[in-house]
């Protein structure tokens, strides 16, 4: 998947396939000047997106005083002949202008140039209260590998412009891939200067690996504090989410690349296991709020009608071949997990533990993914005949000792795979038995960059068998790079352990390899941080195990 030609117009016919969970339709705003900078940044492959036109009024009627367009426009889960498209109503409310009505029209249409001359589906949809007015277009009848232009209109008012690209068919070449990958960005612990320069790099796709949202306040010296209690009720969680929406380096991101995601904890409740709170409540209590944040997370995602919540239960595990080149595998390694192990009385969650005293981390029923998502990956594994199978998952995979201070022994984690290692391996085995091709493991959670090894067995004479990638956090603090040192020390299967940064990892596919970009910014308490490549890895086609770029 290479970059896009937006200047050169294509003449596509009309596609009429088209449907929604709660409605659609749009088009685009005068450029800021800061939109203007954003254009310079990306090159004249950003341009058709970027440039924008004043709202014009339809069907005679004046616009709403407030524009409804407030958390911009997004794109998502991409197939070769699909996409869906996402929008929520939202206007300032600040002004005190009324509520919006129970039901609202929104027209989309999407086109096949940038400046929406050729469209080639359109409809129109209901935007409603229950749904918090969140609208999801799901087009079909797209050409495979090509990149679209989409927009919506609503109450007189006109979207900004968005840009897609549906997948390539299963069998045809590609010969490169970009991923942008993200995860952790805690809107009061800084600005979101890593989605700008994300933006700049053009990826083909945006792959999230959790912490969305926070739906509390911790850490120090903040520098967007929002003074907000935690969330916990479905009013809670969109406010949150809306928050977060509104930021414009978040909406550039989403308006210029499909994207994909994962949820890790903080969507819902810090350390949640399933059904099990770190603050032990009674089941019942919990899972309406899993619902209510499960709801919430949906209704401002641009994800697929099979994706729906019902109650608090929601599939959002899946997996996607990108042409010849490579396949991406999704999971949830929270909904379906047993409890962690050995937790401190009283509570649930996380801790850490010494191996040797909790019998519980050995376990061979206990679960991070659960059994049916086991096995489903497992399937999935067995029917890959790509060259590149990425693994898109929330934490570290690679075991990880936590050395104590002075005569203190070292210690796990009991949240991360650490706290499940029968489970881990059965994960590392299925690769192996399957005869996986080149896996590459993903992560986030940690706020810092990891690279790894992940080897058959505990001994470091074992043999490696896939590679790992942590991306470090966009925003979320972060322990003293003292401690990463030490982990680095007792660990000789991670290469690169550093949390000095916040940022992003880009990763770029060939046929032949794999690099990998470990992004991180100057400073992300500035809005405007520059952001340099702190280190670089490959993996060879056919060679497990990253070594330095």
């Amino acid at each position: 998947m290479t970059a896009p030609e937006v200047h050169r117009a294509e003449a596509y016919r009309p596609v009429e396939s088209a449907s929604a969970v709660v409605g659609g339709r749009g088009a685009p705003e005068q450029p800021s000047a800061r939109r203007r900078l954003l254009l310079a940044a990306s090159g004249a492959a950003a341009g058709g997106l970027i440039a924008g036109c004043a709202a014009p009024r339809f069907g005679g009627a004046p616009p709403a005083a407030e524009n409804p367009f407030t958390l911009g426009v997004a794109s998502g889960y991409p197939a070769p002949g699909s996409v869906v498209l996402w929008t929520r109503l939202a206007p300032d409310m600040e002004s005190g202008e009324p509520a919006l009505p129970a039901a609202v029209p929104v027209r989309w249409e999407i086109a096949g140039d940038e400046a929406m001359r050729h469209t080639v589906a359109r409809g129109k949809v209901d935007a409603v209260a229950d749904s918090a007015h969140a609208v999801h277009v799901e087009v079909s009848g797209l050409k495979p590998g090509h990149w679209y232009w989409y927009r919506f209109t609503a109450q007189g008012h006109r979207s900004r412009t968005g840009r897609t690209r549906t997948l390539p068919e299963a069998e045809s070449a590609v010969s490169r891939l970009r991923l942008g990958i993200a995860s952790c960005q805690n809107h009061e612990h800084g600005f979101y200067a890593a989605y700008r320069h994300l933006v700049a790099d053009q990826p083909d796709l945006v792959v999230h690996l959790g912490d969305y949202i926070y739906e509390g306040t911790w850490g120090q010296n903040l520098v967007r504090p929002l003074g907000l209690g935690e969330a916990q009720t479905l009013s809670e969680y969109r406010a949150r989410h809306a928050l977060y929406k509104r930021d414009p380096d978040l909406q550039d991101a989403h308006a210029m690349f499909p994207w994909v995601m994962v949820w890790d904890d903080h969507e819902v409740s810090n350390d949640y296991a399933g059904a099990n709170a770190e603050r032990i409540v009674p089941r019942e209590a919990f899972l309406k709020r899993r619902a209510a944040a499960y709801q919430a997370y949906f209704e401002h995602m641009p994800m697929p009608r099979r994706m729906m919540p019902a109650g608090p239960d929601m599939r959002i595990y899946t997996s996607m071949r990108i042409g010849s080149l490579a396949t991406l595998y999704l999971v949830d390694h929270r909904q379906y997990r047993n409890p962690q192990a050995c937790p401190p009385p009283g509570r649930g969650g996380a801790t850490t533990v010494v191996a040797t005293q909790c019998q519980e981390l050995q376990d061979p029923t206990r679960s991070v993914l659960g059994w049916d998502q086991e096995h489903w990956l497992d399937e999935e594994f067995s029917r890959s005949s790509t060259p590149w199978n990425l693994l898109a998952q929330q934490t570290l995979m690679a075991p990880l000792t936590v050395p104590g201070r002075e005569e203190a022994p070292s210690r796990v984690r009991t949240d991360g795979w650490d706290g499940y290692p029968p489970a881990r391996k059965r994960l590392l085995d299925s690769m192996t038995g399957r005869r996986l091709r080149n896996p590459i493991v993903m992560g986030g959670d940690l706020h810092a960059f990891y690279v790894a090894d992940l080897r058959s067995g505990e001994a470091s004479a074992s043999a490696v068998v896939a590679s790992e990638f942590v991306g470090t956090s966009i925003t979320s603090q972060a322990a003293q790079q003292g401690y990463y040192d030490r982990l680095k020390a007792v660990n000789p299967h991670i290469h690169h352990a550093d949390g000095t940064q916040r940022g992003y990892l880009r990763m770029t596919l060939t046929t032949s390899r794999l690099d990998a970009d470990l992004m991180g910014l100057d400073d992300v308490r500035l809005a405007d941080s520059k952001i340099s490549r702190q280190a670089g890895f490959v993996v060879e086609a056919g060679r497990p195990g990253p070594v330095p770029a």
